[in-house]
């Protein structure tokens, strides 16, 4: 898809959402004014109105991709979001609940009676009712798991057997298998037998009588060899292949460097057990980065932004309270300095230029760290630290000294003071180098202590410059001006 089609696309998407905001606003304003009506023929208009919005609503909502709709209802407040679920045809429930945020699942699941919770699992395959299981009610799970059969129910279980950042919590159990002693015209006849090919087959998995992976035939070697041909003489016998115990994260980054569409899982013996799709990694790695975001900013977890004001606020309390008090310790750096504050107010306006430049280049410097850490290129347990913090330290000092010069510059500019300028120049070039040794410091040290690099660290690292640049400012000032 080209760029002007993702444009129109998104475009299109965007209008679709106004269309059913408009129409959601249209019809509360048509029952306000029915409400105020009097006589026997009110609830019949209202009725009739009411009936008329959630068609075209409804129209609307049908056209759309569930993916789409799942959109729309990120995008609703919770009343509206409920509203627009209610007119979503039972049999998209479940698509739709596997496209929506874990936030907003949490909402649309609550408005749902068991009844219709089963209705919705039943349309899914293994792999999709294991990402969605341990958010339903056990009855319904338990019910669920009775109804299945006997392959789907082990199949099920396995998923759920493994971590969510597993590899088998992700692996699809639909695939193709075929044997490699037989010809290609062999393979296609049995193709055309299929009512369709599993979603993102791109290559076919041979395995012997065992069920051990003997290798993959791509379906591109499959079209353009000879269909007299043996699978053996065609296949591809070293695929790329991921255990269900392995990282899932990892096996993201290895779909990436490989340019992979769909690979095999097998277990320690060999045995082909499912397989890793591209679609699902695509949400890993999405999904990461989001985290990633979040934990910087000091977020627990992922947010409804039309949560409740007590939800919002037990997910954003606890990085608060610890920016508040490394806030204080700010302030009480301030007054340390109070004296030399009062003697020379120049100091007060210049300050949080040095503070606020040191919090953004540890920013910066913690920004690359973590994710060069997401992508293996460095980790606590190798040799690339030391060089990494000179290379960082470098950048800084340099920096400082050419920032730090352009503000002494204008310091002495502004205040006739060379000496302001001086102090201004250190202090600026001490809290940079002090920022780079904190941005890859804090990350590394969370890695060791088996937290996540980005947890808070944007916090932390505002912190630490905000209270040393302050501290480095005002001592210079103290000890050289005054």
């Amino acid at each position: 898809m080209t760029e002007i089609e993702v444009k129109k696309t998104q475009e299109s998407l965007q209008d679709r959402l106004a269309q059913v905001v408009d129409l959601l606003q249209r019809q509360r304003v048509v029952e306000d004014l029915t409400h105020r009506q009097e006589g026997q023929h009110q609830d019949r208009v209202e009725n009739l109105v009411h009936r008329q919005n959630l068609v075209e609503l409804q129209r609307k909502l049908d056209d759309l991709h569930s993916a789409d709709v799942a959109y729309i209802l990120e995008a609703l407040p919770v009343e509206d979001r409920l509203t627009v679920w209610q007119l979503v045809k039972a049999e998209r429930d479940g698509d739709i609940l596997l496209e929506v945020s874990d936030s907003v699942r949490e909402t649309l699941i609550a408005d749902m009676d068991d009844h219709e919770l089963l209705a919705a699992a039943k349309e899914m395959d293994a792999d999709e009712l294991a990402d969605l299981a341990p958010e339903l009610p056990r009855d319904v799970v338990h019910e669920l798991m009775e109804a299945l059969d006997t392959q789907q129910r082990e199949r099920v279980r396995s998923a759920l057997s493994y971590d969510e950042e597993q590899v088998g919590a992700l692996m699809d159990f639909e695939m193709v298998t075929i044997r490699e002693d037989v010809s290609l015209e062999v393979v296609l006849r049995y193709l055309r037998r299929l009512k369709e090919l599993p979603s993102h087959t791109d290559k076919l998995f041979v395995v012997d009588y065992d069920g051990v992976l003997k290798g993959v035939l791509p379906i591109k070697r499959l079209l353009v060899n000879d269909p007299e041909k043996q699978v053996s003489e065609v296949m591809a016998d070293d695929p790329v292949s991921f255990h269900p115990d392995g990282d899932a994260y990892e096996a993201a980054q290895a779909f990436e460097r490989y340019d992979l569409i769909s690979s095999p899982v097998v277990d320690k013996n060999g045995k082909l057990i499912g397989r890793l799709t591209i679609d699902e990694m695509v949400d890993l790695i999405r999904e990461e980065s989001e985290t990633e975001v979040l934990n910087m900013a000091g977020l627990r977890e992922e947010e409804d932004i039309f949560a409740s004001v007590w939800r919002s606020l037990r997910n954003r309390w606890s990085w608060l309270a610890v920016n508040l008090i490394t806030a204080f310790l700010a302030s009480r750096v301030i007054g340390l300095f109070e004296g030399s504050i009062e003697k020379l107010v120049a100091l007060a306006a210049l300050m949080p230029i040095v503070a606020g430049i040191g919090g953004n280049s540890g920013n910066q410097t913690i920004t690359m760290i973590v994710r060069a850490m997401a992508l293996d290129q460095v980790s606590t347990g190798n040799g690339n630290t030391s060089r990494l913090m000179r290379k960082e330290l470098g950048v800084a000092l340099v920096n400082g000294l050419l920032w730090g010069g352009v503000i002494g510059v204008v310091a002495y500019l502004l205040y006739h003071s060379w000496s302001l300028g001086v102090v201004m120049t250190a202090a600026m070039t001490l809290n940079l180098l002090l920022a780079a040794f904190m941005g890859v410091l804090i990350p590394m040290t969370l890695a060791r202590l088996g937290r996540d690099p980005a947890m808070g660290s944007s916090v932390m690292i505002t912190a630490m410059t905000d209270s040393g640049g302050f501290f480095i400012f005002l001592g210079l000032a103290t000890l050289f001006l005054l």
